[in-house]
């Protein structure tokens, strides 16, 4: 598998299996111990998913050494702030039944964040959480969090499929020495994403499917995915994805894609503030 090298030396998958909207914890063990048969080592989930337990179970019972899995998982909004945040940090190691988290990140850039990444800098001190990051951040709160902490974030998470790349954002962090991850890569299938004639074309070339292609793109980019797929064969097809690479004319036709917005929802829009922190009760 190949590999980004953190901040701080650690090496995190490039690719690796999502479990969002899989809260039904019998199907997301199943689902996930799938995924480790095929061979994905690297596993996103978090609190607010609400599967931490099965993750934790699919890989106890996997046989596999702890050691090979990097696993991630996400502060979420109502945990936020300095002691709700270690205990929720300590309420996960027990949910995953690990003594360690490879990655941790802020869910969402709400509520008391800093008391969360102060937390969470204890906690990488102390050597339960291996790295930390940062998650939905844009630019502006990325740069705040980033020159005011004293562990700038390893990796930030954000939107980023074909349609909308991150050109700009990721200039930023790159200054500051982070790694950009990408949550839902294929876009939750929006824009009639696997139907687009681009990479229905490209794919042609290489005897490959849409969602090999924009996963490849994004990998040539040196950008990590976490594709999520409850069906084995789609599984399959997401991690055969390291036996061809995309021409710099296919590159170039992909990157023309970029419509430089979200699909889904901004968090500057005060309706999108409104509706997230409203999940919080």
């Amino acid at each position: 598998m190949e590999t980004v090298t953190l901040s701080n030396g650690i090496k995190m998958p490039i690719l690796g299996f999502g479990v969002y909207q899989i809260p039904d914890l019998e199907e997301c063990e199943r689902v996930v111990g799938q995924a480790i048969e095929v061979g994905y080592r690297s596993i996103d989930t978090a609190q607010a998913y609400g599967n931490e337990e099965a993750v934790g179970n699919a890989v106890c019972k996997s046989g596999i050494p702890r050691a090979e899995f990097f696993i991630t998982t996400k502060v979420w909004i109502s945990n936020a702030g300095y002691e709700k945040a270690k205990a929720s940090i300590d309420e996960s190691l027990r949910k995953l039944q690990t003594d360690y988290i490879d990655l941790l990140l802020i869910h969402q850039p709400f509520n008391d964040y800093y008391g969360t990444y102060r937390a969470m800098e204890e906690y990488y001190k102390a050597g339960k959480i291996k790295a930390i990051g940062v998650s939905n951040f844009y630019p502006d709160r990325f740069i705040d969090i980033a020159k005011f902490s004293e562990i700038p974030p390893m990796v930030n998470q954000v939107e980023t499929h074909v349609f909308n790349q991150q050109k700009q954002a990721r200039k930023i962090m790159e200054k500051y020495g982070t790694k950009i991850e990408s949550w839902g890569p294929f876009a939750e299938g929006r824009n009639d994403f696997f139907n687009n004639e681009t990479l229905k074309e490209i794919g042609e070339q290489y005897g490959k499917t849409v969602a090999q292609v924009a996963l490849r793109y994004l990998i040539q980019r040196n950008v990590v995915v976490i594709p999520k797929t409850v069906t084995k064969e789609r599984m399959v097809q997401n991690f055969d994805v390291f036996d061809f690479a995309l021409s710099n004319e296919d590159m170039d036709k992909i990157a023309k894609l970029d419509q430089e917005q979200s699909l889904f929802f901004s968090h500057y829009s005060p309706e999108t503030v409104e509706m997230i922190t409203g999940l919080v009760r």
